[in-house]
């Protein structure tokens, strides 16, 4: 069954942010725009690349009015350990949230029930706390964030131009479509 268009359901979780550990919640999601990025595990291979490339990006994301919340099946305190480790993870100044209980992988659907560690998805979330777009790569894969910036973009352009919608490789600026009697067979 796909989340898209379902609501962030309930979780409370620790996380930790700028040296801190702090409390986070669906809550959180709501009045903004929010990228939840599911990573397997800490201390791994392809999972500090893809953090490290959304901090990169997360400037952008931010100029966007995004806030980025990456999550993993291990606690608050290895995600300190590893930022504290790592050179690649200790740029990050994004919210990471732990997920021991597995409740907001389970939520989510992307928790690996006989590893115990989540798929690479990430989602993007409108500021009523309702998933808008989903993706989910096999562990191998490695995201790139570059391509999450136009996506969302996308989703706010739609959600601030109603009745009209995004075609393949929409960039900022370019021209959009309004779905019609008129437009049916001729694209």
């Amino acid at each position: 069954m796909s989340l898209i268009g379902k609501e962030v359901l309930p979780f409370k979780a620790s996380a930790y942010h700028n040296g801190k550990f702090i409390d986070v919640s669906e809550a959180d999601f709501k009045g903004k725009w929010s990228v939840v990025c599911f990573y397997p595990a800490d201390f791994t291979f392809v999972c500090p690349t893809e953090l490290e490339d959304l901090q990169n990006e997360y400037e952008t994301l931010k100029s966007l009015g995004v806030e980025v919340y990456s999550v993993s099946t291990d606690t608050h305190f290895t995600h300190k350990a590893w930022h504290d480790s790592s050179e690649a993870i200790g740029k990050i100044t994004y919210i990471m949230i732990g997920d021991p209980s597995h409740t907001i992988s389970r939520n989510f659907d992307v928790l690996i029930e006989e590893a115990g560690m989540a798929d690479r998805g990430t989602f993007i979330i409108d500021p009523d706390g309702v998933i808008q777009a989903v993706e989910i790569n096999a562990d191998g894969i490695g995201r790139d964030a570059s391509i999450l910036v136009n996506k969302i973009k996308a989703a706010q352009y739609v959600r601030n131009n109603p009745g009209e919608v995004c075609p393949a490789k929409w960039q900022e600026g370019s021209t959009t479509l309004k779905p019609s009697l008129d437009l049916v067979g001729k694209i």
